[in-house]
């Protein structure tokens, strides 16, 4: 959906502080964010209009932000 916010602290806001603190403590949990992130923004730039790539490429971008948020959540979860 347009303006929709999609970045882990809207996601999970209960955990804030759980994932400011494994992004500095946890290398695999910090390389997932930020891939998570990217994809986040880059959905953002399609949804303004900046980037206008297939709708194939749109729905695998999706999907792969989702399995990201599941892996991610699954982490934040299993250290809390």
């Amino acid at each position: 959906m347009f303006g929709e916010l999609h970045d882990l602290r809207h996601e999970f806001p209960e955990y804030n502080d759980r994932i400011h603190e494994l992004k500095i403590s946890d290398n695999h949990f910090r390389c997932l964010f930020d891939e998570y992130d990217e994809l986040a923004h880059e959905l953002v730039r399609i949804q303004q209009s900046i980037e206008t790539p297939s709708d194939e490429v749109v729905q695998d971008l999706k999907l792969k932000r989702l399995k990201l948020k599941d892996q991610l959540y699954s982490i934040l979860k299993a250290n809390s």
